[in-house]
C-alpha cells in the first residue's frame, strides 16, 4: 500500500515538469527562418494624443499653429498634457483650423489632411506637418516577471518586444496559448497567440497596435500543481518522506 501511495506522487512529480515542448519560443525557427517583414501603419483612435508641429520657411508663419517646445527640451509627460486629445468622436481642436476629424486615419494620413487644410484655406505655402503619437501604450498581465503598463515612442513594436518590458514570461507561463485583446475602428478582437512556434510573425498580432492588452495564464504544470501542493521541492521532500518510511517499514 505504501508503495502505491510513493506511486502517485512520484506520478504527481511528473506531471508537474514542464517539457522543452511548453517553454521553448520559437520551436520551428529553424524551418522557418527568414520571412519578409510586413510593418503595419498604426490608426489615430480616440483618446489618442497627439504631437504636431508645422514648420514653414518663414518660422514666424507657423507659431500661431505650434504649441509646446522642443522634443530634444521636453519630457515625453508635458508632450502629454500640452498634446492634442483625440475626442471620442475622433476629432481634435487645432488652432485655427479648428475642430479636424483624424480617427482611423495612419499618421502619414493626418499629415496630409492637415497640410491641404492649412493650403487650401490660404494658411500657409507649402507647410510641412509631422505628427506622432505621444500615448502608445501597451498592458501584460498574468503570467509575466514584471507586469504592467507600458509606454513605447514607436511606431512599430513586437509582441516578443512588449513581452520583454515585461521582463518575460515566467516559467509558469502558457506559451503556447497567449491572449491578446485589440480594440481598433469600434470593434474589440481578442486572439490567441503560439509563441512556441513561427506561425504568429506572419500575422497582423506580430507588431503591437496601441492600446492592446497581452495576458499571459498559467500552463497546465503549474495550474495542475496548484490544487495540490504549490511547490515541486516540497513534493519532493514528501516523496522522499514516503520513500525512506516505506523502506523502513518493510524490513
Amino acid at each position: 500500500m505504501k508503495l502505491k501511495y510513493f506511486s502517485v506522487l512520484l506520478l504527481f512529480v511528473v506531471m508537474s515538469c514542464a517539457s522543452k515542448k511548453d517553454i521553448w519560443y520559437l520551436q520551428d525557427a529553424e524551418e522557418n527562418n527568414t520571412s519578409e517583414i510586413n510593418f503595419q501603419d498604426t490608426n489615430i483612435q480616440p483618446n489618442d494624443i497627439l504631437k504636431i508641429d508645422i514648420e514653414t520657411l518663414i518660422p514666424e508663419a507657423a507659431e500661431p499653429y505650434n504649441i509646446g517646445g522642443d522634443l530634444q527640451q521636453v519630457s515625453l509627460l508635458v508632450f502629454q498634457l500640452d498634446g492634442y486629445l483625440v475626442s471620442k468622436e475622433g476629432m481634435i481642436n487645432f488652432p485655427v483650423l479648428g475642430e479636424i476629424v483624424l480617427s482611423n486615419l495612419t499618421v502619414n494620413e493626418a499629415e496630409s489632411e492637415i497640410k491641404r487644410l492649412l493650403v487650401e484655406g490660404g494658411h500657409l505655402n507649402n507647410p510641412t506637418v509631422r505628427v506622432r503619437v505621444v500615448n502608445s501604450k501597451v498592458t501584460v498581465l498574468g503570467e509575466v516577471n514584471t507586469p504592467g503598463t507600458y509606454n513605447f515612442a514607436e511606431e512599430n513594436i513586437t509582441l516578443l518586444q512588449a513581452i520583454g518590458y515585461a521582463g518575460d514570461l515566467t516559467i509558469n507561463g502558457k506559451r503556447d496559448d497567449i491572449i491578446m485583446t485589440r480594440d481598433a475602428e469600434g470593434v474589440r478582437t481578442i486572439t490567441h497567440i503560439n509563441l512556441t512556434n513561427t506561425d504568429f510573425m506572419s500575422t497582423e498580432f506580430f507588431y503591437i497596435k496601441p492600446n492592446d492588452t497581452i495576458i499571459v495564464n498559467q500552463n497546465k504544470p503549474s495550474v495542475t500543481s496548484s490544487g495540490y501542493i504549490s511547490s515541486l521541492t516540497t513534493l519532493l521532500a514528501i516523496a522522499s518522506i514516503v520513500l525512506s518510511t516505506t523502506i523502513i517499514l518493510s524490513r
